[in-house]
C-alpha cells in the first residue's frame, strides 16, 4: 500500500521526540452487503473503506491516531502530530525494513467478488421461502449476507514488515412466528474466514431455515420458565457465549495488566472445576476469528487458558505484556484502522469432556437446558453476568419434559467455571462478534453440552 522508504520516513518522524516503538497500520477492506425481507430483497451494496493507523509506545505511555488520507503528506502530518505527546531525545532510528514472511492460510478459493450476486440472492430467498413455508404461524423471514475482503500492512520500527488478507463471510436467517398474544424467533448466523465455498460446500442454508422455524415455533407455544436456583445445562455451539463473555474478557490483558479483572495474578491457581479447559485458537483453519497474524504481527496460536481447572494463560497484546513482563501471544485485534489494537479473544472455547448429552440429561433430576443461548450483560471487573436463553426446556427425572421461554440465566463466571460438574463430548463453535475497546470483530464462541450443578435462573412461571 506504501512504499518501505516512506514507511521508513514515517516511523522516523513518529519517534523523533522520544517514542520507543512505532507501527504503522494500513487496510483496505471491500464489503458486500444483502438485505432480503420477506423474499423481497430490500438492500444490496458494496463499500471500500482504507486508512491507517499510526501508534506510538513510550514505556507504559500509548498514543494513537488515524487518517484515510495515506499519502506521503497525509501519513507524515499524523506522525508529526502524534510526535507532539513526547518531549524527549530519539531512542529509535529506523534504516531499514524487512518484509516478514507471511503464512497464507484462510485465503478464499471462491473470492467473493467474482461470484455472482444474483445467486447470492437466490440462496437467501430459497432459504427464506423454507422458513415460510415450514407453518402457517411464520409470519416473517429476514435472510442477510455480508462479506468483506481485507487486505492488511503493518510496518513497524523494529525494522518490519507484514503483509496479511482476510476474507470472511456470513449469512443470517431470523424466523419470526406470532400468535394472538405473542411473538417468537428464531436465528441462525454461520460465518467463516473463507471464501463462497464454505456456503456451497459446507453448509446448508435451507437446513439452517428449517432449525430457525423449528425453534421460533417451539418458543411460540413454550410455557414461561419458573425462577429459582437449579442445575442448567447449557447447550453446545453458541452456549460458549457465558464463557466468552463472563470469562475470557477477564483474561484479555486489556484489564489483567491494571488489576481490572476477577482474574488477575492468579497464574497458575484454580479457577474452575477440575474437569474444565478451555483454549483460545487464532490458527483454526477457516475459523470465523481465525488469522495468519494478528493485528501487531505475531503469529496467531493456541493458547491454553485452563487446564483441568488452573489458570495456564492470559490473552497478551505487546503493550499491555510490558506492564505484565509477557510477551504478546497472537492475541491482538481491532475493528479497523481507526481503532487502537488490544487483547482480545479469537475462537476461544471449552474442550470436550467425556459424557454424552443424553448422559448429561439422563443424570439430572430436575432442572433447565438451555439449549440456545442469546444476549446478556456482563460486568468485566466481577464476571458477573445476565444472560438470555433463546431456546429452553425444562427437565424432569432426566427427561427433556416441555419447553419453556422467558429463561435468564443469572451468576458470574468465577462461580459457574467451579460449579462445571459435567462436560460433554460435543463440542461445536458458532460464530458472532464481540465488541470491546477496540471496536466489534469477529469471534468464535463454542463449547460441548456442559452442566452446572447449580446457577440462579430468572423467570415469569413462578418459583419452584
Amino acid at each position: 500500500m506504501i512504499s518501505k522508504k516512506l514507511a521508513i520516513e514515517v516511523l522516523n518522524l513518529a519517534t523523533a521526540t522520544g517514542a520507543d516503538f512505532a507501527e504503522i497500520y494500513l487496510e483496505e477492506d471491500k464489503t458486500i452487503s444483502i438485505n432480503i425481507d420477506n423474499c423481497k430483497v430490500e438492500g444490496c451494496s458494496d463499500a471500500l473503506t482504507y486508512g491507517a493507523g499510526i501508534r506510538l509506545l513510550k514505556g507504559l505511555q500509548s498514543v494513537y491516531g488515524y487518517t484515510n488520507d495515506i499519502s506521503r503528506k497525509g501519513l507524515s502530518k499524523l506522525a508529526t502530530s502524534l510526535s507532539a505527546s513526547f518531549n524527549d531525545k530519539r531512542c529509535v532510528e529506523v534504516n531499514s525494513i524487512s518484509k516478514v514472511r507471511v503464512s497464507k492460510h484462510h485465503r478464499p478459493q471462491i473470492e467473493y467478488s467474482t461470484y455472482p450476486k444474483d445467486k447470492i440472492i437466490g440462496m437467501l430467498t430459497d432459504a427464506s421461502k423454507v422458513v415460510l413455508e415450514y407453518d402457517p404461524r411464520i409470519v416473517r423471514c429476514n435472510a442477510m449476507f455480508q462479506c468483506n475482503y481485507k487486505e492488511v500492512e503493518i510496518f513497524n520500527s523494529e525494522g518490519k514488515q507484514f503483509n496479511d488478507v482476510r476474507s470472511r463471510g456470513r449469512a443470517f436467517l431470523i424466523a419470526v412466528a406470532a400468535k394472538p398474544g405473542s411473538i417468537e424467533t428464531g436465528s441462525a448466523g454461520p460465518g467463516a474466514q473463507q471464501g463462497m465455498e464454505f456456503f456451497l460446500d459446507e453448509i446448508s442454508l435451507v437446513d439452517q431455515a428449517k432449525e430457525v422455524a423449528k425453534t421460533a415455533l417451539t418458543m411460540l407455544d413454550a410455557k414461561e420458565c419458573p425462577s429459582g436456583k437449579m442445575p442448567v445445562i447449557i447447550g453446545n455451539g453458541f452456549g460458549g457465549v457465558i464463557f466468552h463473555e463472563a470469562c475470557g474478557h477477564s483474561l484479555e490483558a486489556t484489564s489483567v495488566a491494571k488489576g481490572l479483572s476477577v482474574f488477575s495474578g492468579k497464574k497458575g491457581t484454580k479457577i474452575a472445576s477440575s474437569i474444565v479447559s478451555a483454549v483460545d485458537d487464532g490458527t483454526i483453519l477457516g475459523g470465523w476469528g481465525s488469522g495468519n497474524i494478528d493485528d501487531e504481527g505475531n503469529k496467531t496460536q493456541r493458547n491454553l487458558l485452563i487446564k483441568n481447572g488452573i489458570l495456564n494463560s492470559y490473552l497478551v497484546d505487546n503493550f499491555n505484556g510490558r506492564r505484565m513482563g509477557e510477551k504478546g501471544n497472537g492475541a491482538t485485534r481491532r475493528q479497523s484502522y481507526k481503532f487502537e489494537p488490544t487483547s482480545r479473544m479469537s475462537n476461544t472455547f471449552i474442550l470436550p469432556g467425556k459424557s454424552t448429552p443424553e448422559e448429561i440429561i439422563a443424570a439430572t433430576k430436575f432442572g433447565l437446558y438451555a439449549k440456545s443461548m442469546g444476549g446478556g450483560s456482563v460486568n468485566p471487573a466481577t464476571g458477573e453476568f445476565n444472560f438470555a436463553v433463546n431456546e429452553g426446556y425444562i427437565i424432569e427425572d432426566g427427561k427433556i419434559a416441555y419447553p419453556v421461554k422467558g429463561a435468564t440465566l443469572i451468576g458470574s463466571g468465577k462461580d459457574t467455571l467451579l460449579k462445571i460438574d459435567m462436560v460433554g463430548n460435543d463440542l461445536k463453535r458458532a460464530q458472532g462478534m464481540c465488541g470491546s475497546s477496540s471496536g466489534s470483530i469477529p469471534a468464535d464462541v463454542g463449547q460441548p453440552t456442559i452442566r452446572v450443578s447449580e446457577m440462579t435462573v430468572g423467570g415469569r412461571g413462578g418459583a419452584i
